[in-house]
């Protein structure tokens, strides 16, 4: 909507949509996972695993054995393939060193293809069989460990151990003569075991290159709209606590075809003492995001320097305001010289707006310079300038994965910068504007804002349980992450 509600929803996009825009070149935005965030993304991973193992070939097996009497038995297994995998339990920590995720009690199913021949001097001709086998493989535990470094503004995901141990493996043989061999096939437990445990250290290895591939190939920055870009390079290692992993972005927001990646080291330096002067996170929640006040006056300036902050006021809630007639007693010479004639105001800001992060509240001051525009007989006809001042406050909320919030004005000033009607009362164009503000538009924009805008949607993932706090030049969001399917079938 053009009009004075676009230039106001414009004020409120700047408190609320640098929630989602990060960070500037002394800002910076910091991820706080805890040990309840990293278990629901080791739960994603080793759904992950469970599907993405199988099937799972392994190398065939061939064994030969000396029976009395019988003589020489040589005893193929091929086609032997983990068809299934169910994880009982998991468990995941943040230490010094790493992330470890450990997995106990697992089970596998496996199928496999098996045959023998023998012979002996008594009865030279080779006795054969074959058949097939189901195996169970019981009391599984598979151990990874991994690190996560900075390399030039990307993670690197590094394995640093990985095993797999087999408890109990149990075989059963169908076809042939098979019920004779079972003892036989058991003293292939060992080597299937063996292969078993092999087998999957080696694909979760090759798991973790491709998810570090991945990691990898993540972009160093993202546009936005076709105006700015975000720099999303990670700043300086992930740091490891005891309860938590916390993670830093640079989040530098620049012109899209001036943005170069700055140097982000110097950031890092200080990422404790920024993180230090922050409340302390909800332990209750997967992941805490905090976000300093120089990314709302980062995002301010892009768009300023792209000039975005100019717009043609049409229509208010009260358009009586914006005709001749409305003004007749505040500026009668307008009147008497455009009798009844609808009129537009050019909103200019000259220069970027200015925002502090408070307690409960984001605070907002704008300069702008107003001009009046008379339609007379379809031309425009500016007849006076006024330069003004707007200070105003944002109180930002989450309930129900949207977000809301109010906008109050503070104060409001102006001054007469030119006029082609003569002396105008400013006093009493204030006193209107400010009345307009309070009683018409901004209870008009509170009401939009009240109803709350959905939080996006990441992969078919979103914030769950969300809390929104402002204190102290930071934006906190502390949040939980669920399935889009799990919440609507709550």
């Amino acid at each position: 909507m053009a009009g004075s509600v676009s230039f106001f929803f414009f004020l409120s996009l700047l408190f609320f949509s640098s929630i989602h825009v990060e960070s500037n070149e002394e800002g910076y935005i910091s991820l706080d996972i805890s040990n309840k965030g990293l278990d629901f993304m080791k739960e994603f991973l080793v759904e992950m695993a469970e599907t993405s193992l199988v099937p799972l070939d392994l190398p065939k097996i061939e064994k030969s054995k000396h029976i009395p009497i019988i003589g020489t038995v040589h005893m193929v297994l091929s086609n032997i393939s983990i068809d299934n995998i169910h994880v009982i339990s998991s468990t995941v920590k943040a230490g010094d060193t790493g992330i470890v995720i450990s997995v106990s009690g697992a089970y596998a199913n496996m199928t496999m293809n098996w045959e023998y021949s023998y012979s002996n001097w008594w009865f030279p001709i080779p006795i054969t069989d074959n058949g097939k086998a189901s195996i169970q493989v019981e009391g599984m535990d598979v151990g990874i460990s991994f690190n996560l470094t900075n390399v030039h503004g990307s993670l690197m995901l590094s394995p640093l151990d990985c095993g797999c141990s087999v408890k109990d493996i149990f075989i059963k043989l169908d076809g042939g003569a098979s019920w004779l061999y079972q003892g036989l096939i058991d003293a292939f437990e060992g080597r299937l075991s063996s292969a078993v445990e092999n087998a999957i250290s080696k694909k979760l290895r090759q798991g973790i290159v491709k998810l570090d591939s991945s990691l990898q190939s993540l972009p160093k920055e993202i546009p936005i709209r076709n105006i700015a870009a975000l720099n999303v390079t990670f700043v300086g290692d992930p740091q490891f606590r005891d309860s938590s992993l916390v993670l830093s972005i640079n989040g530098l927001i620049s012109a899209k075809e001036a943005y170069t990646a700055p140097p982000y080291y110097h950031l890092f330096a200080s990422l404790e003492h920024l993180l230090a002067s922050i409340p302390l996170k909800d332990p209750a929640s997967m992941v805490t995001i905090s976000l300093h006040e120089k990314v709302l006056a980062s995002a301010s300036s892009v768009y300023y320097d792209a000039n975005k902050m100019h717009w043609i006021v049409d229509k208010v809630p009260e358009q009586s305001l914006l005709n001749t007639a409305g003004w007749r007693f505040i500026i009668p010479q307008l009147y008497r010289r455009y009798p009844n004639a609808d009129m537009n105001l050019n909103v200019s800001i000259y220069s970027p707006p200015h925002l502090i992060i408070k307690e409960h509240q984001i605070d907002l001051t704008v300069h702008a310079d107003v001009v009046i525009n008379v339609l007379n007989s379809g031309e425009v006809t500016p007849v006076a300038c006024f330069s003004t001042a707007v200070s105003g406050s944002a109180s930002p909320w989450i309930s129900n994965n949207n977000l809301g919030g109010s906008i109050g004005l503070d104060e409001l000033s102006l001054s007469l910068k030119w006029s082609k009607i003569g002396n105008l009362h400013v006093n009493l164009v204030r006193a209107l504007i400010s009345t307009a503000l309070r009683t018409v538009i901004l209870p008009y924009i509170n009401i939009k804002l009240s109803r709350g805008y959905l939080l996006p949607t990441f992969h078919g993932y979103m914030l769950q349980n969300a809390n929104i706090l402002c204190s102290d030049s930071w934006i906190k969001i502390s949040s939980d992450v669920a399935s889009v399917n799990q919440l609507f079938i709550s």
